[in-house]
């Protein structure tokens, strides 16, 4: 019999569509194919970018926009909001406008055309996270923002960057929807009971067990109880912290390789699924919020629930979140 699962970070419900529990393989979709490479953000083609604002280098303190890079931020050549303007304010009878003022990069991941951010060494998905960290440290030094979103989208791009390993950040001075809804849930949760909403679940996942993924000494990878999606996966850090950027290097490195484990197993599973992954984060100056804690997600875009979400309004996923942990589990990286 489905079931309908309340999600404790939004509220929302959830149809666990039970009777329809399929194997991994009944969820592999074609994937969007990617252009062949080389392209404007392969090495080597350094001068076909916006000139970088950051870039890890062998040796270090090489010239910039030059070759030798392991990872390297660029402006955005479309961005969907620009740094330049001046943030005003202003009405229209009864409707709210601002310019659209923001920063939006690009974090070019490998300099490999062909490379995965999954099948990346260690330490180079270390640099990934570095990258986030540092470029979301400058961005905050800019009053006009109010949140920082980093965000992937593996296999669903389509546009002059398509095959290439990125990810992407995205600076403004409003929050996002989602973010803004759990930050309330969140606060709501800790004036009642004085405890972290995300701290209690992290708990109930690593002592239940039955959903979780990949564990590390200081990160958790779990299907949510709620799962949006079939193999919807989080990241939580064991340490309560509000902000990704004042993680502890102990806790990206442990992100990283469980990270890593985690995509490993979802492409084993499904064959290089379509993914999109966000790290969420408290907005700018509400990094030591007692209520917000800092995560990662990752929804693999399988098509059939986005489906009956875009008609019914109700996520639905075939696929119940303690089967899907199992596979993924069972699945070598």
């Amino acid at each position: 019999m489905a079931e309908l699962r309340k999600d404790p970070v939004l509220g929302r419900w959830v149809i666990i569509a039970t009777e329809r529990v399929r194997r991994p393989a009944d969820f592999r979709a074609p994937r969007v194919p990617g252009r062949p490479g080389p392209c404007a953000l392969c090495a080597g083609h350094e001068h076909e970018t916006p000139p970088e604002v950051l870039a890890y280098r062998d040796p270090p303190g090489g010239p910039a926009n030059g070759p030798g890079w392991r990872v390297r931020v660029v402006p955005n050549k479309f961005p969907a909001l620009r740094i330049e303007h001046d943030l005003e304010r202003r009405g229209h009878g009864l409707y709210d406008l601002m310019t659209g003022v923001g920063a939006h990069e690009v974090v070019i991941e490998s300099p490999d055309h062909d490379q995965r951010l999954g099948d990346l060494p260690l330490a180079a998905i270390e640099d990934v996270l570095r990258a986030y960290r540092d470029r979301t440290l400058d961005l905050q030094r800019d009053a006009r923002f109010r949140s920082i979103v980093i965000f992937k989208r593996h296999g669903t791009r389509r546009g002059p960057y398509t095959g290439h390993p990125t990810s992407e950040i995205l600076a403004a001075p409003i929050l996002p929807l989602v973010l803004g809804e759990e930050l309330h849930q969140a606060r709501t949760y800790h004036d009642f009971r004085e405890r972290c909403l995300f701290c209690d679940i992290l708990q109930q996942e690593d002592e239940e067990r039955a959903r979780v993924v990949a564990a590390g000494p200081h990160v958790l990878a779990f299907a949510p109880f709620a799962a949006r999606v079939a193999f919807e996966t989080w990241i939580l850090p064991r340490r309560h912290g509000a902000a990704f950027e004042a993680a502890s290097p102990e806790e990206h490195q442990d992100l990283a390789r469980v990270l890593r484990t985690v995509l490993r197993k979802l492409d084993r599973s499904l064959a290089d699924p379509p993914f999109q992954l966000l790290v969420h984060s408290a907005p700018v100056g509400e990094g030591d919020s007692p209520s917000y804690h800092w995560h990662v997600e990752i929804l693999p875009q399988l098509g059939w629930a986005a489906r009956v979400e875009a008609v019914s309004g109700l996520p639905s996923n075939p696929m119940p979140p303690e089967d899907a942990a199992r596979f993924l589990r069972d699945m070598p990286d």
